[in-house]
């Protein structure tokens, strides 16, 4: 069993350390993380899963993004503890961002990964095929998610680092809060 908190910030070194430990320190030389510097991440949407000893088994944060000027999510990154993989942690820290996500009323996610994986989800390689990533990054790996039928209609151009205030009627992309959401799942393949 598995708590699904909220991140809050006293959660940060531990989310970097899983983070670190999944993907390596030299991660945040990816291309993804300059569309990250100088933004907050979509604190309600950035979640963390702690066990019964409350350990984080797993984490995923979203961040504001632009897709040809449009408001969209930039979901990474997302990470499993490896003593805590081929459980399903992976998929329901996804599928509940994402639900959360379309609640919030936001309507276009796009990500850097394994289309195999994502696919499940909703993101193709197809509905991402308008839009450019910053380089370096491979073209197939850019893979893309409409939470709102038409989403991604018409919409061609460059994923850009987030630069609009917030306006009225946008979806919020307020900072990880102190307070925590907790939701209880079991993780399932």
């Amino acid at each position: 069993m598995f708590r699904l908190l909220t991140e809050k910030t006293d959660d940060a070194y531990e989310v970097e350390y899983l983070f670190d430990l999944a993907f390596a320190p030299g991660r945040t030389a990816l291309s993804s993380y300059r569309l990250r510097e100088g933004v907050e991440p979509v604190g309600a949407l950035c979640l963390v899963a702690r066990d019964e000893f409350d350990a984080i088994g797993g984490a995923i944060r979203y961040w504001p993004v632009l897709t040809a000027s449009e408001p969209a999510l930039l979901l990474g990154p997302v990470a499993v503890h490896p003593t805590r993989q081929g459980e399903g942690l992976g998929a329901v820290l996804v599928a509940e961002s994402l639900d959360r996500a379309k609640s919030l009323g936001w309507s276009r996610v796009v990500l850097v990964g394994d289309e195999p994986y994502y696919k499940r989800f909703g993101f193709t390689r197809a509905t991402a095929a308008g839009l450019t990533f910053p380089p370096p990054t491979n073209p197939d790996r850019l893979l893309a998610h409409a939470l709102q039928p038409g989403a991604f209609d018409a919409i061609a151009g460059p994923v850009e680092r987030w630069q609009a205030p917030k306006a009225a009627g946008q979806a919020d992309t307020t900072a990880i809060e102190k307070k925590s959401d907790p939701v209880t799942r079991k993780a399932v393949p």
